[in-house]
């Protein structure tokens, strides 16, 4: 894609500015610039396509991260520092607009009359392009709003997908209902996804019943059917099992099934109804079904199970659950793939597995004065190398219990295992793990010489709160 050209002025202009300015001295200048091209360079843009405003690049240098810059932390803050005073200085010396480029008479009239302070902020970008360029406010089409998201795409860190140009859109069009100064001609509003069947209100009250208890039984400790005990689940995971029941409901009728029927919760985890909903959503999916599909059929039977279906109807919603599962893929998904990539990355990984020993040294030097502190810092980094070689979920990681999670089979002086059972695992494979020697002497130095500080009373794993310090968990290696 070729480079926009930008409608006021760049870091190229900035750094111009800065090189001829008679009232900086020389070492201000050196900085400023250098700064300007690093900060340039580390988000991987052109020095012409980045405003030369503060506004507008304060977001982007808040997202650059030291590891992925490849600097350490001080030396990235001084950059960020250095490019906020040139940008600042740059601003007041050539007046540009902290806002962008300036408004046309006619433009400023359009945005003046705008009294909703949400609307004036959701087409200020567009207003702006557009007296940039010359675009007039009757000239306004879907030719010139494409040319603005390609530009938006370029110069900023704003949304450009389906919902950021439907919302611009509606909110042209809302202007040119309320605004009679507006432009008549009206913008093309990308639509919504189709909504999958009615709306929940309309549900049989006996089934959103059923569904509001057994969400509401979600967030306490409970047993499931084999009288396992199971932790409260987080806010975000009863959410979610909401919308996927919710979802189910309407795909149901959407495929058929009339509304009356899904009179209870037993009724709408029914083979009846999720053979024909698992259909849809395959036939949807292509020729493999989605992970969606998949662990949908997964959580359905076991929400049968404990909602007390008969045996037939267990053993045909297993057998829908099997045939799926043959399509599972194993590994990770394509969004946690990349967030792999960007930590294996040689300088971002480097910096991984060393931070371990670095908050040893630092908790170390902290224990005689500070043990609390120190305690905490020689926790992170135990809890950061257990991560570095062990695959497990931060619900694992903080329950790891001695000689329950963590054992050494071979005595004393053997290395330390990390096992989880299968029901203590969320993908239901049991997980063994054996560490070497170094991992294992420094989970040792923590047991024995910094764990005591944090353990306050009885060894339990009764969480409580002791002279105004936070709540420990003393089973738990981890503590967190």
């Amino acid at each position: 894609m070729d480079k926009p050209t930008l409608i006021e002025p760049s870091f190229a202009d900035a750094i111009q500015a800065i090189e001829a300015a008679t009232d900086l001295s020389p070492q201000t200048r050196a900085q400023w610039c250098s700064a300007v091209r690093q900060i340039a360079k580390a988000l991987d843009k052109p020095i012409e396509i980045l405003p030369a405003r503060w506004t507008a690049m304060q977001l982007n240098l808040k997202r650059l991260h030291p590891a992925t810059v490849g600097a350490n932390a001080k030396t990235l803050a001084n950059q960020k520092s250095n490019v906020k005073a040139a940008l600042r200085w740059f601003s007041e010396e050539h007046e540009v607009s902290p806002r962008g480029a300036p408004l046309t008479p006619a433009w400023a009239a359009l945005r003046d009359g705008i009294n909703d302070r949400g609307r004036k902020a959701r087409l200020y970008g567009l207003i702006r392009y557009c007296s940039g360029r010359g675009i007039g406010p009757e000239a306004v089409d879907e030719t010139a709003l494409d040319e603005y998201f390609a530009y938006r795409k370029q110069t900023t860190s704003l949304a450009t997908n389906r919902a950021a140009r439907r919302s611009v859109a509606r909110t042209w069009n809302a202007c040119a209902e309320y605004d009679s100064n507006w432009p008549r001609r009206k913008l093309v509003e990308p639509p919504l996804q189709a909504a999958e069947g009615p709306a929940w209100e309309d549900f049989p009250e006996w089934l959103r019943r059923d569904v509001d208890e057994y969400l509401a039984g979600l967030q306490k400790i409970r047993k499931g059917p084999n009288g396992k005990r199971y932790r409260p689940c987080s806010p975000k995971t009863v959410r979610t099992r909401r919308a996927e029941l919710v979802a189910l409901a309407r795909k149901a009728v959407k495929v058929g099934i009339p509304i009356g029927n899904l009179i209870s919760l037993k009724a709408l985890v029914h083979p009846l109804v999720v053979e024909p909903v698992i259909d849809a959503y395959w036939h949807e999916n292509g020729e493999e079904p989605k992970i969606y599909t998949i662990e949908l059929a997964s959580k359905l039977l076991a929400l049968a199970r404990q909602v007390g279906l008969d045996h037939a109807a267990i053993e045909r919603l297993d057998d829908i659950r099997a045939t799926l599962d043959e399509y599972r893929q194993g590994g990770l998904t394509d969004k946690n793939l990349a967030v792999v990539r960007k930590v294996l990355t040689q300088g971002v990984w480097t910096s991984v597995v060393s931070l371990p020993e670095a908050l040893m040294r630092e908790a170390r030097a902290n224990l005689p004065d500070a043990p609390v502190k120190a305690a905490l810092a020689a926790q992170i980094a135990v809890a950061i190398l257990i991560l570095s070689f062990a695959p497990i979920r931060l619900g694992n990681l903080v329950a790891i219990k001695i000689e329950e999670n963590l054992i050494k089979p071979g005595g004393p002086n053997s290395a330390f295992w990390l096992v989880f059972p299968h029901y203590d695992v969320k993908n239901r494979v049991g997980l063994e793990l054996t560490f070497d020697e170094t991992v294992t002497k420094l989970i040792d130095e923590y047991i024995h010489h910094f764990r005591p500080h944090l353990l306050r009373g009885p060894s339990s794993s009764r969480y409580r709160h002791n002279e105004g310090r936070p709540a420990v968990c003393a089973g738990a290696v981890l503590q967190f």
